[in-house]
């Protein structure tokens, strides 16, 4: 069960199997091995784990006599896998979801379904909803057990999870400066709390937890003969980019980007590795504004299946579009954007609704910058607007620490190219609220007040970036800060 509330699945599923395999009556091992297959904050169930769960709940509810409790968690789990070929991943979330409240409410002394019942609250969460009902009701549970478990790695973990969020991240703080103590050989609950440091542009506890858990994942892909890297390695380095990125540390951050292109094999081959091998590559030419580098990216590496993740491999495309864009490379940019276009043709014919609005923010973008660059700046903003408000109503994926670039930055250095600087101040100052202290935000606003003839707010900002900043560090927009500073 630790294994199990630390989305160490794999090795949760082999403990589960041993006891099936010592006691075959054991109803509950059952339910355990078909919990490990459905990962409610990550990627839904392949068509191979949807079959392992189904068969393993059969087996369960063919043995005799199960008690009333455990036939309500077995029960409670196959809403994800009885009817996996009539309905989509959410609506049997919130069945499931359904189901262990009415366990919840019928066993209010079981700490378990009470934490998998907040659990599932999270997974059955609509992602548009902003005022986050079920979050604060999982929160509202997870905090009235919590007094009794202070070292329960589920309550913490969740705890993280559920308020992963703009205006909430706050509240799980202290949570995640205890989870790698909890749990402290698990990579992921090592990694987990730079969910919470990242929503709050905390970057050296960030690189600190990021550094702990890919050190973590070496060590099991050694322990348990990986060949290769592990996945979870990868994608503690994309946190890892994110927040040396933030810090303008882009010597280290070249080191991450640099070792991510000597990596050959990698286990298990899904979303989060490709989600590292593409945005990794385009964090660090985007964040500091490198378009020759955006514009020179490949799809790489060459082995992997990327016409399995259109979603990822659209990143690359974007980031190479922008470059191109900037360089006034418009025949290019244009190509980019028709392979856009169809990799998200290719996410609406596989109705991933997320993915296929994320997409369409990314060439909404793409399309602004290409305006802005033909000379049809009001039509350019307008666009940028919309593609900003439009991620700004979307919560990120859990797999990312952010956006490659955000919408609403880059509408900020729109407005400051066109001289509009309070415009852009409000936009920039819009993106910290929702991205606290990200290096690009927090220069656009410094030069925006500084434009606009407020010297005292620019001293805010740089000073900001100034005392997060690596102290070697020369990327230009730093040292115009600090000559600022100094100077005033």
């Amino acid at each position: 069960m630790e294994l199990l509330h630390s989305f160490e699945y794999e090795e949760a599923e082999k403990q589960f199997a041993k006891i099936i395999e010592a006691d075959p009556q054991c109803a509950m091992a059952y339910w355990g091995v078909a919990m490990s297959n459905y990962h409610p904050l990550w990627t839904p169930p392949t068509a191979a784990e949807l079959k392992k769960g189904k068969q393993v709940l059969d087996l369960a509810r063919s043995i005799p006599n199960i008690p009333e409790r455990e036939s309500a968690y077995i029960r409670a789990i196959a809403m994800i896998y009885d009817d996996a070929d009539k309905s989509d991943l959410h609506t049997r979330s919130v069945q499931f979801m359904e189901a262990m409240d009415s366990m919840y409410r019928k066993y209010p002394d079981d700490k378990e379904a009470a934490i998998l019942f907040a659990l599932s609250l999270d997974a059955a969460a609509d992602p548009a909803d902003k005022s986050y009902a079920n979050q604060k009701k999982a929160g509202e549970i997870l905090n009235a057990v919590y007094p009794g478990e202070p070292n329960h790695p589920g309550i913490i973990h969740y705890i993280i999870h559920t308020y992963d969020y703009p205006g909430l991240a706050e509240l799980a703080l202290p949570a995640a400066r205890k989870y790698a103590m909890v749990a402290p050989a698990s990579s992921h609950a090592l990694h987990m709390p730079s969910h919470i440091f990242t929503r709050l542009g905390l970057w050296d506890e960030s690189v600190r937890s990021n550094l702990a858990s890919t050190a973590a994942a070496t060590c099991y892909a050694e322990n348990t003969s990986i060949k290769g890297h592990w996945d979870e390695e990868l994608h503690g380095l994309d946190y890892l980019e994110y927040a040396y990125l933030q810090k303008a540390d882009d010597s280290l951050a070249k080191k991450v980007r640099d070792y991510l292109s000597t990596i050959e094999t990698v286990y298990p081959m899904d979303f989060k590795v490709a989600y590292a091998f593409a945005a990794i590559p385009a964090r660090y030419t985007l964040e500091r504004k490198d378009w020759s580098g955006a514009a020179d990216l490949a799809v790489r590496p060459q082995y992997f299946p990327w016409n399995s993740y259109p979603w990822q491999e659209a990143i690359i495309h974007f980031a190479r579009l922008l470059g191109m864009v900037h360089l006034n490379r418009m025949d290019s940019a244009t190509m980019q954007l028709v392979i856009l276009k169809k990799l998200r043709d290719t996410l609406m014919l596989q109705m991933d609704k997320y993915k296929v609005n994320q997409v369409n923010i990314q060439i909404q973008t793409a399309e602004a910058w290409m305006l802005f660059y033909a000379g049809k700046k009001q039509q350019a903003l307008a666009q940028m607007q919309m593609a900003a408000d439009k991620e700004d109503a979307t919560e990120k994926h859990p797999v990312t620490p952010g956006e490659v670039i955000p919408a609403r930055e880059l509408l900020g250095d729109m407005l400051l190219l066109m001289g509009r600087n309070s415009e852009a101040l409000t936009a920039y100052q819009a993106n910290l609220k929702i991205r606290p202290n990200r290096f690009n935000a927090l220069y656009g606003a410094g030069r925006a007040a500084e434009k606009s003839g407020n010297r005292e707010e620019a001293r805010k900002y740089y000073r900001v970036l100034s005392d997060q900043s690596a102290i070697h560090s020369n990327r230009p927009e730093l040292i115009s800060a600090r000559l600022f500073l100094r100077d005033t």
